[in-house]
């Protein structure tokens, strides 16, 4: 369906950052009748969520399952907006399996609701309380995200859409706003279960960057649920670049215009008003400015604080500094024989190593395997990724960085090797990136990745909002409600352009 308007005389926007919350933005906005232009220092779109290949195989850079492909769901909403088809994919079942230290057999998070609650009260028994807290909380949180409230609203059209979108029944998660998951732990008497405790705490880390006793409540409700029918995660056919390709299509369709290795330098205004960009085309050293109504930053809050430089709000500057550091990530990149890959091995797994270390530093790892016909490996191949939080800071610091990413690559493989068949004729391609190697890629400030955390002071009506102090300049990502993924980074992009439109 298209909102074409009959007055094409609508302002100019360029965009910063082609990850998928600034192609999104971009697509919809050039659907709707704006001049858009996207500005990347990388080579190809889509961020985090884009992809190389090495010898035949497709490695997903960072993301590697989306959500929000079901009828209804915020992919399939854009998508049906734009006219442009849902990408093929296959539904995640379970979407992930669960190795707890010392355990040969899996937590399997079923796609079937009614199959998750038998494994739920075989694993954990006497949870079901604490279980059912957070399907009331998802529910009534999926309906009202559903009506596209803006969070955290910063003028009365922002407020108004976000008391347009509560209802009754939304009152019932008041109680709950200034809860964090470790307390309704301790409510329903579990807070002493270390193995429930350390399943969370694996899950949380993925999808919020802190643990439960860290994460809010309501953010979790939603990260723990989603994964199940009528939602769900999904694996992509062919890659994760689908996405990003698609919807550059649609920008180019529509009259966008993309530019890469273009890498933006800074951030101008007039009268706290923002004006310009200043941009760098790294393939000739030129650097020129373009001018725009609206600017659209698709960075982390630490980047654009760099980007306004000397124009940074005090204010916004300080609460950015005042963040709890974010998380960087080693990814090992894999590609393998097939008989490498266990008989009926998930697409998703979730390892952790150690009962007595901190979930990260290579004692956890998160692992996406290719699955035959699904265009990412040659016939009798397969691909295997595997990811782990770290501190960015020592991989900054450290003088003998190749000795370290080595140890870590070797400890990673030791450690995959427990459950995959990894020796020298299994492995033909070994590949690993630390935050340096996100850094360079992406631009993203030390390389970090996942955003900001999902704390009770960074999510929802306490996080960053899209709308800054700035005139016309608008944040979009993984720093803004609703968090982190691909879905998360859409709704991002949908309120913002939202707002314009109502600007």
């Amino acid at each position: 369906m298209s909102n074409l308007p009959i007055d094409k005389n609508y302002h100019n926007v360029v965009i910063i950052g082609a990850g998928i919350g600034g192609l999104t933005a971009g697509a919809l906005l050039a659907r709707r009748g704006y001049k858009v232009k996207i500005f990347d220092q990388a080579i190809v779109p889509g961020g985090c969520a884009s992809t190389f290949q090495r010898q035949g195989f497709i490695f997903d850079v960072g993301a590697t399952q989306v959500a929000g492909l079901e009828p209804g769901g915020i992919h399939h909403r854009i998508f049906s907006e734009l006219n442009i088809d849902i990408p093929d994919a296959t539904p995640c079942d379970p979407a992930c399996a669960v190795y707890l230290p010392g355990e040969s057999h899996p937590i399997n998070v079923w796609r079937d609701p009614q199959k998750w609650e038998e494994e739920r009260e075989r694993q954990f028994p006497g949870s079901a309380g604490f279980w059912q807290l957070l399907a009331t909380l998802f529910n009534v949180s999926w309906e009202f995200q559903s009506r596209d409230p803006v969070l955290p609203p910063r003028n009365l059209w922002d407020l108004g859409q976000l008391i347009k979108s509560l209802r009754l029944n939304t009152l019932i998660t008041v109680p709950f706003t200034l809860m964090t998951v470790g307390d309704a732990l301790r409510i329903y008497g579990l807070d002493k279960d270390k193995r429930l405790r350390t399943f969370l705490d694996l899950q949380l880390k993925l999808y919020s960057q802190v643990n439960a006793e860290e994460t809010a409540l309501l953010y979790a409700a939603t990260a723990l649920s989603v994964s199940q029918s009528p939602q769900g995660l999904y694996h992509l056919q062919g890659s994760m670049q689908v996405l990003s390709d698609r919807l550059v299509e649609s920008l180019k369709r529509d009259g966008g215009q993309i530019f890469m290795r273009h890498s933006v330098e800074k951030i101008n205004l007039i009268n706290n008003q923002a004006e310009s960009i200043v941009i760098k085309n790294q393939k000739n050293s030129e650097i020129f400015t373009e001018k725009a109504d609206h600017i659209i930053a698709n960075v982390t809050a630490q980047n654009l604080v760099q980007l306004l430089a000397e124009n940074a709000p005090q204010g916004y500057k300080y609460r950015v500094e005042k963040l709890p550091p974010a998380s960087g990530a080693y990814v090992l990149y894999l590609g393998v024989d097939a008989s490498a890959i266990p008989p009926e091995c998930p697409p998703h797994l979730q390892f952790m190593y150690d009962q007595n270390k901190p979930i990260g530093e290579n004692n956890s790892l998160f692992v996406s395997v290719s699955h035959p016909g699904d265009g990412r490996a040659p016939t009798g191949k397969a691909t295997i990724i595997a990811s782990s939080f770290v501190n960015y800071q020592p991989w900054w610091e450290e003088i003998n960085y190749q000795e370290m990413k080595e140890k870590f690559t070797q400890d990673a493989i030791t450690k995959l090797g427990e459950y995959f068949y990894l020796k020298p004729e299994t492995l033909i391609h070994v590949e690993a990136a630390t935050p340096r190697t996100f850094f360079q890629y992406t631009g993203r400030d030390q390389g970090i990745v996942g955003g900001i955390g999902q704390r009770i002071s960074t999510f929802g009506p306490f996080g960053f909002a899209n709308r800054t102090p700035i005139k016309n300049l608008w944040l979009v990502g993984d720093s803004t409600h609703p968090g982190e993924g691909t879905a998360g980074v859409s709704y991002s992009a949908l309120t913002v352009v939202r707002q314009i439109e109502n600007n």
